[in-house]
Protein backbone atom coordinates (compact mmCIF):
# COMPACT_ATOMS: atom_id res chain seq x y z
CA UNK A 1 0.00 0.00 0.00
CA UNK A 2 1.18 3.62 -1.09
CA UNK A 3 2.15 5.96 1.55
CA UNK A 4 -0.30 8.21 3.07
CA UNK A 5 -0.47 11.84 2.34
CA UNK A 6 0.44 14.28 5.39
CA UNK A 7 -3.53 16.39 5.36
CA UNK A 8 -4.84 12.35 5.68
CA UNK A 9 -2.76 11.73 9.06
CA UNK A 10 -4.03 14.79 10.16
CA UNK A 11 -7.84 14.31 9.45
CA UNK A 12 -6.87 10.89 11.52
CA UNK A 13 -4.89 12.95 14.29
CA UNK A 14 -8.27 14.61 14.84
CA UNK A 15 -10.93 12.34 14.68
CA UNK A 16 -9.10 9.47 16.08
CA UNK A 17 -8.56 11.54 19.55
CA UNK A 18 -12.31 12.63 19.94
CA UNK A 19 -13.56 9.14 19.51
CA UNK A 20 -11.26 7.77 21.97
CA UNK A 21 -12.84 11.07 24.52
CA UNK A 22 -16.29 9.34 23.19
CA UNK A 23 -15.32 6.08 24.06
CA UNK A 24 -13.80 6.92 27.38
CA UNK A 25 -17.45 8.79 27.94
CA UNK A 26 -19.45 5.44 27.49
CA UNK A 27 -16.85 3.20 28.93
CA UNK A 28 -18.04 4.88 32.61
CA UNK A 29 -21.64 4.61 31.91
CA UNK A 30 -21.08 0.73 30.68
CA UNK A 31 -19.26 0.53 33.95
CA UNK A 32 -21.73 1.80 35.69
CA UNK A 33 -24.38 -0.07 33.93
CA UNK A 34 -22.61 -3.30 34.31
CA UNK A 35 -21.75 -3.15 38.13
CA UNK A 36 -25.58 -2.39 38.88
CA UNK A 37 -26.28 -5.78 36.92
CA UNK A 38 -23.98 -7.42 38.49
CA UNK A 39 -25.18 -5.85 42.54
CA UNK A 40 -28.94 -6.44 41.20
CA UNK A 41 -29.41 -2.73 41.28
CA UNK A 42 -30.52 0.07 38.46
CA UNK A 43 -27.78 1.72 37.19
CA UNK A 44 -28.27 4.99 35.44
CA UNK A 45 -31.37 5.59 33.59
CA UNK A 46 -32.58 9.03 33.87
CA UNK A 47 -30.88 10.64 31.34
CA UNK A 48 -31.67 9.43 27.90
CA UNK A 49 -33.06 6.11 27.20
CA UNK A 50 -31.24 4.00 29.26
CA UNK A 51 -29.36 6.26 30.59
CA UNK A 52 -27.37 6.91 27.62
CA UNK A 53 -27.13 10.79 28.02
CA UNK A 54 -25.50 10.00 31.22
CA UNK A 55 -22.28 10.63 30.41
CA UNK A 56 -23.31 14.20 29.14
CA UNK A 57 -24.87 15.17 32.20
CA UNK A 58 -21.90 14.26 34.45
CA UNK A 59 -19.65 16.61 32.17
CA UNK A 60 -21.97 19.56 32.56
CA UNK A 61 -21.73 19.47 36.79
CA UNK A 62 -18.12 18.77 36.35
CA UNK A 63 -17.85 21.80 34.14
CA UNK A 64 -19.85 23.53 36.39
CA UNK A 65 -18.02 22.51 39.58
CA UNK A 66 -15.51 25.10 41.60
CA UNK A 67 -12.51 24.00 40.87
CA UNK A 68 -11.14 24.72 44.29
CA UNK A 69 -7.35 24.30 45.45
CA UNK A 70 -5.72 24.28 48.56
CA UNK A 71 -4.49 27.65 49.65
CA UNK A 72 -1.21 26.23 50.90
CA UNK A 73 -0.66 24.24 47.27
CA UNK A 74 1.86 24.32 44.83
CA UNK A 75 0.03 25.97 42.68
CA UNK A 76 1.56 25.47 39.04
CA UNK A 77 2.64 21.81 39.19
CA UNK A 78 -1.41 21.76 41.02
CA UNK A 79 -2.50 22.74 37.88
CA UNK A 80 -0.77 21.23 35.13
CA UNK A 81 -0.74 17.35 36.68
CA UNK A 82 -4.16 16.37 35.48
CA UNK A 83 -3.45 17.45 32.46
CA UNK A 84 -0.33 15.99 31.96
CA UNK A 85 -1.81 12.74 32.60
CA UNK A 86 -4.86 12.95 30.35
CA UNK A 87 -2.80 14.17 27.49
CA UNK A 88 -0.27 11.19 27.92
CA UNK A 89 -2.82 8.99 28.08
CA UNK A 90 -4.72 10.26 24.54
CA UNK A 91 -1.30 10.35 22.78
CA UNK A 92 -0.47 6.69 23.74
CA UNK A 93 -3.52 5.55 21.97
CA UNK A 94 -2.40 6.93 18.39
CA UNK A 95 0.18 4.21 17.47
CA UNK A 96 -2.14 1.16 18.25
CA UNK A 97 -3.44 -0.07 14.48
CA UNK A 98 -7.25 -0.63 14.32
CA UNK A 99 -7.36 -1.84 10.67
CA UNK A 100 -5.31 -3.11 7.97
CA UNK A 101 -5.27 0.62 5.85
CA UNK A 102 -7.71 1.78 3.35
CA UNK A 103 -7.84 3.13 0.01
CA UNK A 104 -10.33 5.47 -0.57
CA UNK A 105 -10.66 7.95 -3.62
CA UNK A 106 -7.59 6.72 -4.38
CA UNK A 107 -5.71 8.09 -1.20
CA UNK A 108 -4.26 5.53 1.45
CA UNK A 109 -5.94 5.78 4.50
CA UNK A 110 -3.67 3.92 7.62
CA UNK A 111 -5.52 1.17 10.32
CA UNK A 112 -3.35 4.26 12.78
CA UNK A 113 -3.07 7.50 13.31
CA UNK A 114 0.71 6.98 13.18
CA UNK A 115 3.23 4.10 12.49
CA UNK A 116 6.05 4.26 14.72
CA UNK A 117 9.17 1.55 14.32
CA UNK A 118 9.72 1.43 18.19
CA UNK A 119 5.78 2.22 18.74
CA UNK A 120 5.89 0.05 21.94
CA UNK A 121 8.68 1.48 23.73
CA UNK A 122 6.75 4.65 23.01
CA UNK A 123 3.33 3.68 24.74
CA UNK A 124 5.58 2.40 27.84
CA UNK A 125 7.55 5.53 27.86
CA UNK A 126 4.31 7.93 27.68
CA UNK A 127 2.69 5.56 30.34
CA UNK A 128 5.46 6.47 32.83
CA UNK A 129 5.59 9.98 31.83
CA UNK A 130 1.62 9.98 32.51
CA UNK A 131 2.25 8.50 36.16
CA UNK A 132 4.25 11.77 36.69
CA UNK A 133 0.87 13.63 36.83
CA UNK A 134 -0.35 11.68 39.48
CA UNK A 135 2.54 11.85 41.51
CA UNK A 136 3.18 15.67 41.05
CA UNK A 137 -0.35 16.09 42.14
CA UNK A 138 -0.52 14.23 44.96
CA UNK A 139 2.75 15.77 45.98
CA UNK A 140 1.49 19.39 45.24
CA UNK A 141 -1.63 18.93 47.15
CA UNK A 142 -0.23 19.84 50.16
CA UNK A 143 -1.95 17.00 52.03
CA UNK A 144 -1.27 13.98 53.87
CA UNK A 145 -3.80 11.65 52.19
CA UNK A 146 -2.59 13.14 48.27
CA UNK A 147 1.27 12.62 49.34
CA UNK A 148 0.68 8.69 50.43
CA UNK A 149 -1.44 8.22 47.47
CA UNK A 150 0.93 9.58 45.10
CA UNK A 151 3.80 7.37 47.05
CA UNK A 152 1.66 4.50 46.69
CA UNK A 153 1.66 5.19 42.88
CA UNK A 154 5.14 5.36 42.35
CA UNK A 155 5.86 2.57 44.10
CA UNK A 156 3.00 0.83 42.24
CA UNK A 157 4.44 1.94 38.75
CA UNK A 158 8.04 0.54 39.89
CA UNK A 159 6.65 -2.73 41.04
CA UNK A 160 4.75 -3.58 38.02
CA UNK A 161 6.21 -1.82 34.84
CA UNK A 162 8.86 -3.97 34.96
CA UNK A 163 6.57 -7.18 34.96
CA UNK A 164 4.77 -5.50 32.09
CA UNK A 165 8.20 -4.94 30.03
CA UNK A 166 9.33 -8.79 30.48
CA UNK A 167 5.14 -10.29 29.57
CA UNK A 168 5.41 -8.50 25.94
CA UNK A 169 9.16 -9.09 25.90
CA UNK A 170 8.52 -12.72 24.15
CA UNK A 171 5.67 -11.10 22.22
CA UNK A 172 8.83 -9.01 20.58
CA UNK A 173 10.80 -11.83 20.19
CA UNK A 174 8.38 -14.02 18.19
CA UNK A 175 7.09 -10.60 16.20
CA UNK A 176 10.91 -9.69 15.56
CA UNK A 177 9.51 -6.07 16.10
CA UNK A 178 9.00 -3.26 17.98
CA UNK A 179 6.15 -1.98 15.94
CA UNK A 180 2.29 -2.74 16.48
CA UNK A 181 1.56 -2.47 12.86
CA UNK A 182 4.65 -5.46 11.92
CA UNK A 183 3.20 -7.58 15.57
CA UNK A 184 -0.07 -7.71 14.23
CA UNK A 185 0.94 -8.33 11.07
CA UNK A 186 2.82 -11.48 12.27
CA UNK A 187 -0.14 -12.85 13.90
CA UNK A 188 -2.01 -12.50 11.20
CA UNK A 189 0.81 -14.53 8.72
CA UNK A 190 0.98 -17.41 11.52
CA UNK A 191 -1.27 -17.53 14.93
CA UNK A 192 -2.02 -15.67 17.58
CA UNK A 193 0.29 -15.14 20.34
CA UNK A 194 -1.66 -15.37 23.08
CA UNK A 195 -1.71 -19.09 22.57
CA UNK A 196 2.52 -19.72 22.56
CA UNK A 197 3.03 -16.45 25.58
CA UNK A 198 -0.14 -17.98 27.54
CA UNK A 199 2.04 -17.07 30.49
CA UNK A 200 2.70 -13.68 29.07
CA UNK A 201 -0.43 -12.64 28.86
CA UNK A 202 -1.66 -13.50 32.21
CA UNK A 203 1.26 -11.87 33.55
CA UNK A 204 0.44 -8.87 31.21
CA UNK A 205 -3.54 -8.58 32.55
CA UNK A 206 -2.40 -8.80 35.95
CA UNK A 207 -0.12 -6.12 35.56
CA UNK A 208 -1.91 -3.94 33.26
CA UNK A 209 -4.98 -4.10 36.05
CA UNK A 210 -2.52 -2.63 38.88
CA UNK A 211 -0.45 -0.30 36.22
CA UNK A 212 -4.38 1.27 35.78
CA UNK A 213 -4.84 1.65 39.82
CA UNK A 214 -8.03 -0.48 39.21
CA UNK A 215 -9.58 -2.83 41.72
CA UNK A 216 -8.04 -4.91 43.30
CA UNK A 217 -4.56 -3.38 42.82
CA UNK A 218 -6.40 0.81 43.68
CA UNK A 219 -4.29 0.87 46.10
CA UNK A 220 -3.45 4.58 45.53
CA UNK A 221 -6.86 6.13 45.97
CA UNK A 222 -7.96 3.44 48.65
CA UNK A 223 -10.77 5.67 50.29
CA UNK A 224 -10.96 3.65 52.73
CA UNK A 225 -7.35 4.57 54.11
CA UNK A 226 -6.05 7.85 52.02
CA UNK A 227 -10.11 9.39 51.49
CA UNK A 228 -9.51 9.77 47.72
CA UNK A 229 -5.43 9.49 47.45
CA UNK A 230 -3.81 11.20 45.15
CA UNK A 231 -6.76 13.43 43.95
CA UNK A 232 -7.99 14.10 46.97
CA UNK A 233 -7.52 17.72 46.78
CA UNK A 234 -9.53 17.76 43.41
CA UNK A 235 -12.60 18.81 42.30
CA UNK A 236 -14.46 19.90 39.00
CA UNK A 237 -12.67 19.57 36.00
CA UNK A 238 -9.42 19.20 37.29
CA UNK A 239 -10.77 16.05 39.01
CA UNK A 240 -12.42 15.10 35.33
CA UNK A 241 -8.76 14.90 33.84
CA UNK A 242 -7.64 12.04 36.37
CA UNK A 243 -10.55 10.11 36.02
CA UNK A 244 -10.15 9.97 32.10
CA UNK A 245 -6.62 9.45 32.75
CA UNK A 246 -7.42 6.20 33.94
CA UNK A 247 -10.21 5.14 32.22
CA UNK A 248 -8.40 6.04 29.25
CA UNK A 249 -5.26 4.13 30.48
CA UNK A 250 -7.59 1.22 30.67
CA UNK A 251 -8.47 1.65 27.10
CA UNK A 252 -5.60 1.81 25.71
CA UNK A 253 -3.59 -1.09 28.02
CA UNK A 254 -6.69 -3.21 26.68
CA UNK A 255 -6.20 -2.31 23.23
CA UNK A 256 -2.57 -3.09 23.82
CA UNK A 257 -3.53 -6.49 24.87
CA UNK A 258 -5.40 -6.87 21.82
CA UNK A 259 -2.60 -5.60 19.47
CA UNK A 260 -0.43 -7.90 21.11
CA UNK A 261 -1.78 -11.37 21.83
CA UNK A 262 -5.19 -11.59 20.33
CA UNK A 263 -4.33 -10.76 16.58
CA UNK A 264 -5.31 -7.29 16.96
CA UNK A 265 -8.18 -6.41 13.85
CA UNK A 266 -7.90 -9.74 12.45
CA UNK A 267 -11.14 -12.23 12.69
CA UNK A 268 -12.52 -15.48 11.01
CA UNK A 269 -14.51 -13.63 8.74
CA UNK A 270 -14.25 -10.19 7.66
CA UNK A 271 -10.82 -8.62 9.57
CA UNK A 272 -11.42 -5.25 9.84
CA UNK A 273 -12.19 -2.43 12.84
CA UNK A 274 -15.42 -4.43 14.23
CA UNK A 275 -13.26 -7.29 15.25
CA UNK A 276 -10.63 -4.68 16.91
CA UNK A 277 -14.08 -3.10 18.59
CA UNK A 278 -15.02 -6.27 20.01
CA UNK A 279 -12.12 -7.38 21.75
CA UNK A 280 -11.83 -4.12 23.19
CA UNK A 281 -14.76 -4.38 24.89
CA UNK A 282 -14.60 -7.53 26.20
CA UNK A 283 -11.40 -6.83 27.83
CA UNK A 284 -13.18 -3.88 29.31
CA UNK A 285 -15.88 -5.73 30.31
CA UNK A 286 -13.22 -8.16 32.13
CA UNK A 287 -11.97 -5.00 33.98
CA UNK A 288 -15.24 -4.44 35.37
CA UNK A 289 -16.10 -8.29 35.92
CA UNK A 290 -12.71 -8.11 38.37
CA UNK A 291 -13.09 -4.56 40.01
CA UNK A 292 -16.74 -6.21 40.84
CA UNK A 293 -15.59 -9.76 41.91
CA UNK A 294 -12.19 -9.23 44.00
CA UNK A 295 -11.31 -6.83 47.22
CA UNK A 296 -8.83 -4.59 47.39
CA UNK A 297 -5.44 -6.02 48.15
CA UNK A 298 -3.40 -4.96 51.21
CA UNK A 299 -0.60 -2.97 50.54
CA UNK A 300 2.55 -5.89 51.91
CA UNK A 301 0.20 -8.12 49.63
CA UNK A 302 0.52 -5.75 46.66
CA UNK A 303 4.17 -5.69 46.65
CA UNK A 304 4.53 -9.37 47.28
CA UNK A 305 2.31 -9.97 44.44
CA UNK A 306 4.53 -7.87 42.11
CA UNK A 307 7.94 -8.85 43.12
CA UNK A 308 8.26 -12.60 44.30
CA UNK A 309 5.53 -13.72 41.64
CA UNK A 310 4.69 -11.88 38.43
CA UNK A 311 8.53 -10.57 38.14
CA UNK A 312 9.77 -14.00 38.34
CA UNK A 313 7.37 -15.86 36.24
CA UNK A 314 7.75 -12.81 33.52
CA UNK A 315 11.34 -13.49 33.21
CA UNK A 316 11.32 -17.03 33.23
CA UNK A 317 8.56 -17.10 30.40
CA UNK A 318 11.03 -14.27 28.45
CA UNK A 319 13.68 -16.72 28.59
CA UNK A 320 12.23 -19.64 27.51
CA UNK A 321 10.72 -17.92 25.05
CA UNK A 322 14.34 -16.45 23.84
CA UNK A 323 15.23 -19.98 23.82
CA UNK A 324 12.58 -21.47 22.27
CA UNK A 325 13.10 -18.78 19.50
CA UNK A 326 16.63 -19.26 18.79
CA UNK A 327 16.83 -22.94 19.01
CA UNK A 328 14.33 -22.49 15.75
Amino acid sequence: MSQEVWWIGLIEALIIPNLLLLAFAYTTWFERKLLSRMQLRYGPNRAGPYGLVQPFADMIKLLHKEAFAPSDAIRLPYIIAPVVSAFTAILAFSVIPFGPGWTIGGYTVQGEVVDVPIALILVFALGSIGIYGFIVGGWASDSKYSLLGSMRTCAQLVSYEVSIALAVLGVVMMGQSLSLVDIVAKQGSTIWFVIPQLVGFAVFLVAGVAETNRAPFDLPEAESELVAGYHTEYSGMRWGLFQMAEYINMITLSALAVTLFLGGWHGPWFPGPLWFLLKLVLFIAAFIWVRASLPRLRYDQLMRLGWKVLLPVATVNALVTALLVVAV
